[in-house]
Parts: C-alpha cells; structure tokens; sequence
C-alpha cells in the first residue's frame, strides 16, 4: 500500500527580529531550515530541549505563524498562499490541543458552547446540536452531565478532554499534540495517551506530537524528529531511533530516561551534556551542537552537516556518518 504525504515542509525558516521589527539587526533563529513530511494517518514525534524551536514549527504548519522563507504543502496546497474560502476550509481540516488545558478553554463559556463555538463559526450544520456534542463527549470518556458546566468545574485530565472533544467537532485531517499531557498528573497523562490513540484509529487522524517526554514519545510516534536549536538532527522510524541512535544529542537525550528497574538503571551509563545550548540569536558556525559534542571533529566547527540518509528512511545530521 502506498504512503500518502500529507504535509510536507521545505526549508522551512522563522527568525524573530531582537529589539524592535524596523530597527534590528539581529534575529532570533527559533527555525532555520527544516524539510520533513508527515504521512497520511501516522504520528510524527518531534522532541528536543525547550527552546529549540517545537512549538514555533507547529505553528508554521498550522499558519499560526508567518515563516520567514521556506514551504509548507498541506495536501498539496501551499498552505501561505491560500486565502478566503480556501483558507477558511484549511483551518477546518486542521487543529491544535495545547499544553494547558486551563488556558486554552473560555472560562465563561459552558462546554456545550466551547464545543459548539467552531461549529458556528464554519456554519455547520449538524443536526440536533445537543446530541451532536453529546457523542462528541461520549468519545472522549465524559458524558451528559458535563455538558452546561462550566471549565473551572472539571480536573485537568477533564478540561483536556473537552478541549479534545472540541478539535474533533470539525473532523480535521490532522492535529497537532502540543505537550498535551506535560500538565497533567502521570495516571491520567496514560489515560489521556489512549485516548488520542483510540480516537485517531476512529477517526484517521494524523498527529503531530510535541513533547520533551521521549518515553512518551516513544509510545505514541511512528517516527521521531529530533530539534536541535533550530534544526533536524536526526529523523527515523520510532524503534530504530530509540534501538540505533545515530546523533550524539539523541544518545544523550535517550541516556536520560527514567528506568523502572533499579538494577538496569545502575547499569545504564547517562550521559551528560557540558553547558547550556547556545543562543538561537547568535548559533554557533558549522555543527550547531559541535560545542557541547565529546565526538567533535574540525570540520564540525567550520561546517554545518546536511541531513543525510544512514538507513532506509533513517536519517541523521553529523559529520561522523557523512
């Protein structure tokens, strides 16, 4: 069976201007050239330190955000030129659930409206309105005596969930997981992990997930791109990234994960990083992670490495596999 892009990036690129938009001549590189491509009903990971430019590319795909240069195909359509009708339909395939829940609902708005409100703004029509938010919350575990309460009522892990129920009332082709359970208490984090599996087998969803979990990101990916200040270091199937990883940032990245068994974590070497990432305004020259790699070469500081395929569709960013 053939595998179907659904969106696809190419030098993609967003710096923010330091100090003011007329008067700057420096710029924050929070994205500096990035091409993946998410296939048609899967979920790409995208992990990485905070800070090295997640959330802005979500945004970017979504066109919540302006890019500096570089493209962005949705289903074939350059997504920065669409307008009007075009536009309007884009935004319905398309929506994003936020770190916090708390923040992202309307706090006078009952759940009934917060789910509705997309509705009616696309003027959709749905039938019996009650019924039709009814079902939606019956898919993501709550149920009618939710429906005119308001979301100081609720638990995080259920605030989480309406903001679930509220992305999935347009039907969208894809969504992006922006840290969606970082808030939320472990026991419920794992209930809120099904569900987003369960929905998207019901309704073919395809799924960008942001996180700085990679245990959790390993349980809910297909794939994993990894960010570095920037830029894609390593991109690749799940198990492989996590069974044979190539770059020296996701060797470390993955050293860190928790380990249940006392015995094994003793045994397992962490391996930690010197300093702090540099600054996104003013990256360092060649590798961008040469100044914290133990495995640095003189080429690492003169010049940056391409993104290059090691193995069938596992590919990596580092002068030592070059």
């Amino acid at each position: 069976m053939a595998v179907r892009v659904l969106v696809r990036v190419e030098d993609l690129k967003k710096y923010y201007p330091v100090g003011g938009i007329f008067f700057s001549s420096k710029y924050v590189k929070a994205v500096d050239g990035i091409s993946f491509e998410i296939y048609e009903g899967e979920t790409l990971g995208l992990v990485g330190e905070s800070g090295c430019g997640k959330t802005t590319t979500a945004k970017l795909i979504l066109r919540l955000e302006t890019p500096t240069s570089g493209r962005v195909l949705f289903d074939g359509m350059d997504v920065f030129k669409l307008k009007g009708k075009k536009l309007k339909d884009f935004r319905r395939l398309t929506g994003i659930v936020f770190q916090d829940p708390y923040t992202s609902l309307d706090p006078r708005m009952t759940v009934f409206d917060i789910i509705m409100e997309p509705i009616r703004v696309h003027k959709i029509e749905v039938g019996d309105p009650e019924q039709f938010v009814l079902k939606l919350l019956y898919d993501v575990g709550l149920n009618e005596s939710h429906l005119y309460r308001y979301p100081h009522e609720f638990s995080g892990g259920q605030r989480q969930r309406i903001a679930i129920a509220r992305v999935l009332a347009l039907r969208p082709k894809f969504v992006v997981l922006d840290e969606p359970t970082s808030a939320l208490d472990v026991s419920v984090q794992a209930q809120i992990l099904n569900l987003l599996k369960d929905l998207q087998k019901k309704y073919g969803l395809t799924y960008l997930f942001i996180s700085h979990n990679l245990a959790v990101v390993r349980y809910m990916s297909d794939r994993i791109a990894v960010m570095y200040l920037g830029k894609i270091v390593e991109l690749g199937p799940s198990e492989e990234i996590f069974e044979n990883p190539l770059h020296p940032y996701t060797r470390a990245l993955i050293s860190m994960i928790p380990v249940p068994d006392p015995f094994q974590a003793r045994k397992r070497k962490k391996i930690v990083l010197p300093g702090e990432p540099p600054s996104p305004i003013d990256p360092p020259p060649g590798c961008r992670f040469h100044p914290r790699c133990p495995y640095a070469k003189s080429i690492c500081r003169e010049r940056e490495p391409p993104l290059v395929e090691y193995s069938r569709g596992h590919y990596v960013a580092c002068w030592l596999y070059s």
